[in-house]
């Protein structure tokens, strides 16, 4: 059993809610918020189960460092979909059509921050 900060399924997945206090099915979608006491764990461990459950993609939130690192699963491997960072407005996998302002992740923004 993997306990995950955050996840997404796909409606024709998982149309409603299961009433368990946990959810058996993986999800399509995962996001890691790292902090230095998880951060081996979900790189190493928790990335290694999630091919195997068929989730597609994972986030990798550094609040400490303020980056946001998305991984696709292609052919079984892990690939780099994108990284950002910062003060940037991103369209990350497998959310293209939205647009996130990274600066809600963050208490506040960089030092360097250029608007």
């Amino acid at each position: 059993m993997v306990v995950l900060d955050l996840g997404g399924w796909r409606r024709e997945r998982l149309p409603r809610l299961p009433e368990d206090a946990f959810f058996a099915l993986a999800p399509d979608w995962a996001c890691e918020v790292l902090s230095p006491s998880t951060a081996a764990i979900d790189r190493v461990k928790k990335l290694a189960i999630y091919p195997r459950e068929a989730v597609s993609h994972v986030w990798f939130v550094d609040p400490i460092v303020q980056t946001l690192e998305v991984l696709r699963l292609d052919a079984g491997r892990w690939t780099i979909a994108s990284t950002s960072a910062g003060v940037d407005v991103v369209r990350a996998e497998p959310f293209e059509s939205l647009e996130l302002d990274l600066t809600w992740l963050w208490d506040e923004p960089p030092p360097d921050a250029r608007r």
